[in-house]
């Protein structure tokens, strides 16, 4: 029964938010009470809340901090010469524009943290698709598929937790993938450039000549659309682009409603190289700083929360000695951290019921109990396959410490090595960024302004993709 209601309550409030009859943060509160109640548990249901806030709220403080922290990075010009870079090689052609989405993201993720990732593209490239009036869920999608992809890093989390759960070395598991991984990044790269030239043949080849030369149009328009507006705000634009400029710091990004080209053009020229808020002769400080934070994280010198809040407080205080700037910069990011963090609560009461209950252990056992003993000499294969939508429908602590292990076990009795086992279950991390359970994911949709359902629906498909090609490319190459 709690295996029906577990698979039900995660269809339900996938439905619910895919066809937009609740927001997601609502969903993620309400669905789960409910199947508490329904499984008969109703009275634990503060029990099972402050165990899940409990659990993820180092996450939200990393990201509180980590927001605050890389929007002041970018605020003060540190990624400027990387977004110069990518805008240059993007200029106004469609299919530039996602390529360059797609290797700014994969650049960018080397850092091992997604919701960084997503600021940094997501400030460069808005702006652009805004400009052209190209998709936004083209930009989401092309980006989160691509932090999935490299977000298989040692530091990035899921092949340290493979390398726990299973006593193995992580760059035992991690550096003979890095031809499969290869291949799926690859494969991000073609998709970019596909979805590019569809966006291409929808919108026309476009230069910058041609988009000063467009219609102004003044209207109001939706989020998550593109925007226009007079000829002079299209210019100076046109002209931000060529000079390599991009969106805001992240901070005027919110999901849902709606903003007039004014506000749009506001945004365009948050990357403006004249900004008040540039730091040239601190540049080199800001770099040191910023290396030697990752370098932190990669070390585990300390906790990624304690880390991002030290160097949070260290670069608004070097960067900004006066309490007024200070203030304003806090100020400026306070609705990406306030959405962000809020969002993370409330999936902690979505992750809090869905384990409290014993629905998470009860869906994995059945999972594992319906693979035919014929495929044991295959194990590697099926975790590969079953990774895909454990992965998406749980998080990556509930996959790799109670799934993994009994995946393991069942592959040794077949003669597969754990190594092998647990390689395959780093196929699905392509699909998991783009899952629910994912606080990342809600920095991307909330500063893009795209609606998580939108996203979900253009984005599960390729990502679908991604991670096949990956578990495909294991196999060809011996991995698995």
């Amino acid at each position: 029964m709690l295996t029906i209601l577990g698979f039900a309550m995660i269809a339900t409030f996938l439905v619910l938010i895919m066809t937009k009859k609740m927001s997601p943060i609502a969903a993620l509160v309400l669905i789960p009470a409910l199947f508490c109640v329904a499984v008969g548990q109703g009275a634990q249901l503060g029990d099972y809340v402050i165990e899940g806030v409990g659990n993820l709220a180092p996450t939200a403080a990393m990201l509180m901090f980590a927001i605050v922290y890389f929007g002041v990075m970018i605020d003060v010009g540190l990624f400027d010469p990387i977004v110069r870079g990518i805008l240059k090689f993007c200029q106004a052609d469609p299919m530039r524009i996602v390529v360059g989405t797609a290797v700014l993201a994969a650049i960018v993720s080397l850092d091992g943290d997604g919701s960084t990732t997503f600021m940094i593209t997501v400030s460069a490239m808005y702006p652009l698709y805004k400009r052209l009036k190209m998709s936004l869920v083209v930009m989401t999608g092309v980006a989160a598929t691509a932090n999935g992809v490299m977000n298989t890093l040692p530091w990035g989390g899921p092949t340290a937790r493979a390398a726990t759960a299973l006593k193995l070395d992580a760059s035992e598991i991690f550096v003979p993938m890095i031809p499969a991984l290869a291949m799926g990044l690859l494969a991000v790269f073609v998709l970019a450039y596909v979805l590019g030239i569809r966006e291409r043949k929808r919108l026309g080849m476009l230069t910058l000549d041609e988009a000063l030369a467009r219609e102004p149009e003044p209207e109001t328009v939706s989020a998550g659309t593109g925007g226009t507006g007079g000829k002079d705000r299209l210019r100076k634009g046109a002209a931000a682009s060529a000079s390599g400029t991009g969106t805001g710091s992240g901070a005027s990004a919110s999901a849902g409603g709606t903003e007039t080209a004014d506000e749009d053009d506001d945004a365009f020229q948050g990357l403006d190289p004249n900004r008040p808020t540039l730091r040239p002769k601190l540049y080199w400080f800001n770099a040191g700083l910023t290396a030697a934070l990752l370098t932190a994280m990669i070390l585990e010198l300390l906790p990624i929360p304690v880390l991002f809040l030290l160097g949070a407080a260290l670069a608004l205080t070097v960067n900004f000695p006066h309490m007024p700037d200070q203030r304003a910069r806090i100020a400026a990011h306070a609705d990406n951290v306030l959405n962000v963090s809020g969002m993370v609560f409330a999936a902690a009461v979505f992750t809090g019921v869905l384990t409290g209950t014993g629905m998470v252990e009860h869906m994995a056992d059945w999972v594992v109990g319906t693979v035919p003993d014929a495929m044991g000499p295959h194990m590697a294969i099926v975790t590969g396959l079953l990774s895909l939508p454990l992965t998406y429908f749980m998080s990556n602590d509930g996959f790799y410490f109670g799934v993994l292990p009994v995946l393991a076990e069942a592959g040794a009795a077949h003669g597969v090595s754990p190594v092998e086992i647990a390689r395959a279950s780093l196929a699905g991390q392509a699909l998991h960024m783009s899952s629910p359970l994912v606080p990342a994911v809600y920095v991307l949709v909330g500063m893009a302004k795209v609606e998580f359902g939108d996203h979900t629906r253009f984005t599960v498909k390729w990502a679908v993709l991604t991670s096949l090609v990956v578990l495909a490319a294991g196999i060809l190459f011996g991995i698995m």
